[in-house]
């Protein structure tokens, strides 16, 4: 069984779920998770989680993100995309000045009504679920944060802008507002997702590339290992006395582990044992002064040898 996170581009035209339903055929296995929606007409960067990494979907899911998009002024649909029913049409008559004013505009936190279209539940529905059937229902604003919009080029009615988000930004309703705001309306036309945490446009694979990779036995060297993803995680080891702790996702006190030094409420940690054998991550709780285990991976195959500390 593979186990790590593998940087997918994911195509146009295929879901999330399609990119998963197609790495389970590639790799003979069924533990595989994607981190994330990202819309079918949209491509980029989609981490998916192998194995024992599943485990780790949430902690990709709630990191920031960011995108390239084109919006287009003067036309609103009912998606917030060029792919829906278009619902209304504006000249667009304002300036390269005034658009880039009210897109840079949005940078901070913002509150932002997600989309009908999307995979949001309301009353134990999915809002697309409803959409579909033609009904409009009240969506309760959410915070997200813009932490960088950069304009790289207007040429109207296009504008072409790179986004830094949070979690649960829609980049659709982002082009929605900014449209609104600048009375004409807009949609999104392109989106290209190029950077989730620490993975990279410039390294993703497509599936095709993937099996090509497999079949040369070489897979395994693009897998980022569970241990890693954990990387900028200071590491511990347990006192050899204290080893069973860790390998059996005990809490441990700071006197149980090697030179634990000064630990602060909330700091989690690599956790090994005093052989150097990775076995989750651990947090240090304050008030009960101890190391709580946060995530463990006790599976064998994603052991291993602790490098250079």
């Amino acid at each position: 069984m593979y186990n790590g996170v593998l940087n997918i581009y994911k195509e146009k035209g295929y879901t999330s779920h399609d990119v998963v339903a197609r790495l389970r055929g590639i790799l003979h296995q069924k533990k595989i998770g994607h981190t994330g929606t990202l819309d079918p007409d949209a491509a980029g960067v989609l981490p998916v989680c192998l194995g024992q990494a599943t485990r780790l979907a949430d902690m990709l899911t709630d990191k920031t993100k960011t995108y390239e998009a084109v919006l287009l002024l003067g036309r609103e649909t009912d998606t917030q995309d060029v792919s829906g029913q278009i619902l209304t049409e504006a000249p667009v008559t304002v300036s390269p000045e005034e658009v880039r004013a009210a897109a840079e505009s949005f940078e901070g936190a913002y509150e932002q009504v997600p989309p009908m279209y999307s995979a949001l539940k309301v009353g134990g529905k999915k809002l697309y679920q409803l959409a579909r059937q033609g009904r409009v229902v009240e969506r309760q604003a959410r915070p997200v944060t813009i932490y960088r919009l950069t304009v790289e080029e207007i040429c109207l009615p296009r504008v072409r802008m790179t986004v830094c988000c949070s979690k649960g930004t829609y980049i659709r309703t982002l082009c929605h507002d900014i449209g609104q705001k600048l009375g004409c309306g807009g949609c999104m036309e392109e989106l290209l997702r190029t950077q989730v945490e620490r993975f990279l446009l410039a390294d993703s694979l497509t599936l095709d590339q993937v099996e090509q990779l497999r079949d040369r036995g070489e897979l395994e060297s693009r897998i980022v290992s569970v241990e890693e993803m954990f990387a900028a995680y200071p590491p511990l080891r347990t006192l050899p006395e204290c080893d069973g702790l860790a390998r059996n996702g005990n809490p441990a006190a700071p006197e149980q582990v090697q030179d634990a030094g000064a630990m602060e409420d909330g700091v989690c940690f690599r956790m090994y044992d005093s052989g150097g054998t990775f076995w989750g991550v651990y947090q240090y709780q304050d008030e009960k002064r101890r190391l709580k285990p946060w995530k463990m991976f006790p599976d064998s195959a994603v052991r291993s040898r602790e490098k250079g500390e």
